[in-house]
């Protein structure tokens, strides 16, 4: 098959035609000419006249007339070629094209007897001579590893795919509208890091052969921004890639989109509302019609609550390790004496309460130890004012009153080095640099991470994060 291609593309070179032409002006998205042309009768025909582009996906030959599809980025058209009106060597190569060839097609529209706008072609154009078998029409692509691996494939032959990826896109640009309008500046932060920071996880080490030292892909941009708000920026954000060298998983990609805005005079009250607003704004842009409940207000529960009410443990009342794994033994639940206290109240709320979240819910209040860069409650001892957002049986959302007392933040570097020696390899090491920028002093500030991906997935209805990432993360 793919020797009869390029048996076609040494004919077509040695008759003078270019099959890789440099462009091609003028070409009108296929939805534009059906929404132009939606009151049209069966039959009726118009001197309207437009230039289509995209990849022919099907052929019906009628002799001395035949049907064509061309898909594009919005949808597909018909076209019609006749030889009486292109020419019979015209003709005779336009249908001898094959499925998959790239093909731009100039033409009047009218409305076939069946009901279908069509375009009359009055002359087409070769645009992109396609060597290799187009995925099957029928089917689609069904192979999930090849669908992953191969996007280009998987975007071409299913057109739930083409519209998943419209969708992530149109996410991130009603997200972008949002905050711009608000005042927020959009800001870039390294990606390489000398010392990397603002979340518990492992990063990736890369050597930079001309300084000959090892630097991190950022696992986070909080402490970049939040040098920003010393800085006097006041309203920041950052939408971009993080790097996290973690397992794979329906939730997680080693490389995933975070946005991460801060905000002067804030707190995570403040934040909590602006995360509804966000959300219920790109729904609504996006036509989300899901089984998510998002109308504001979502529901508000503490960690220790939200624990005790799926475990019967109260977390905070048994505040060591061992203390921690006696109380849920008592509960039949088993924990790994081996890890933190802090691993261990994030493995119940992961493994007991994170499932059962299905619409929109702030976990509210966290121990300190297990947020090292939030503020201290205002009103209850030990905890930090801090939530997560869950929807969908999984976390989205990450947000603080952030912490600004210099001194505070360095026993809290310190604490996560004795975390480290205890055996946690995804502790927060000490950063002397963001130190000396709190030392200059930082207002109340208000910041939130936010999942682009889990995002998508929530508004999208899909339940692995490879779906809605478009080269994701596989096993060799």
């Amino acid at each position: 098959m793919e020797d009869d291609r390029r048996a076609k593309l040494e004919h077509l070179r040695a008759a003078g035609i270019d099959p890789f032409p440099h462009s091609y002006e003028g070409v009108v998205p296929s939805a534009s000419v059906h929404a132009a042309h939606e009151g049209l009768e069966a039959g009726e025909e118009t001197e309207d006249a437009y230039r289509a582009a995209g990849r022919l996906t099907a052929k019906r030959d009628f002799g001395k007339s035949a049907f064509l599809d061309i898909t594009d980025r919005s949808g597909k058209i018909q076209v019609q070629a006749r030889k009486d009106v292109l020419g019979d060597e015209s003709f005779d190569a336009l249908t001898g094209l094959d499925l998959g060839d790239l093909i731009g097609v100039d033409g009047t529209a009218f409305m076939s007897r069946r009901g279908e706008l069509t375009l009359k072609a009055t002359e087409w154009t070769l645009l992109a001579k396609s060597l290799r078998q187009p995925p099957e029409k029928f089917h689609g692509l069904e192979d999930t590893e090849t669908r992953y691996r191969r996007r280009e494939l998987d975007l071409m032959a299913n057109v739930e795919a083409r519209e998943l990826f419209i969708l992530r896109s149109k996410v991130v640009a009603a997200v972008r509208r949002w905050l711009d309008e608000r005042g927020f500046l959009e800001v870039e932060t390294p990606v390489l890091q000398p010392l990397y920071g603002g979340a518990l996880a492992r990063p990736f080490t890369t050597h930079h052969n001309a300084l000959d030292r090892d630097l991190y892909l950022r696992i986070a941009t909080e402490l970049y921004l939040k040098r920003l708000i010393v800085g006097g920026l006041e309203r920041v954000y950052e939408l971009g890639k993080d790097f996290r060298n973690e397992g794979l998983s329906p939730k997680h990609n080693p490389e995933f989109t975070m946005l991460e805005f801060y905000e002067a005079y804030a707190d995570y009250e403040v934040i909590a509302a602006e995360l509804e607003e966000l959300v219920v704004h790109v729904a609504a842009e996006v036509g989300y019609e899901g089984e998510i409940d998002f109308a504001a207000p979502w529901r508000r529960v503490t960690l220790k609550d939200a624990i005790e009410e799926r475990t019967g443990i109260d977390v905070l009342a048994h505040r060591d390790r061992d203390a921690l794994v006696a109380a849920a033994k008592a509960q039949d639940i088993s924990l790994d004496p081996t890890e933190t206290w802090p691993q261990l109240v994030d493995e119940l709320l992961s493994k007991h309460v994170e499932p059962g979240l299905a619409n929109p819910t702030f976990i509210l209040d966290y121990p300190v130890e297990l947020s090292p860069f939030a503020k201290h409650h205002r009103t209850q001892e030990g905890l930090v004012e801090r939530f997560e957002c869950f929807a969908g049986g999984m976390e989205f959302a990450n947000a603080f009153t952030e912490l600004n007392d210099p001194d505070e933040q360095r026993a809290r570097f310190e604490q996560q080095g004795r975390l480290t020696e205890a055996g946690d390899d995804e502790a927060q090491p000490f950063d002397e640099d963001f130190l000396r920028a709190l030392e200059q002093g930082m207002p109340p500030t208000g910041g939130i991470g936010i999942g682009i991906d889990r995002l998508v997935m929530l508004l999208s209805g899909r339940s692995s994060i490879r779906e809605v990432v478009l080269f994701p993360a596989m096993r060799t």
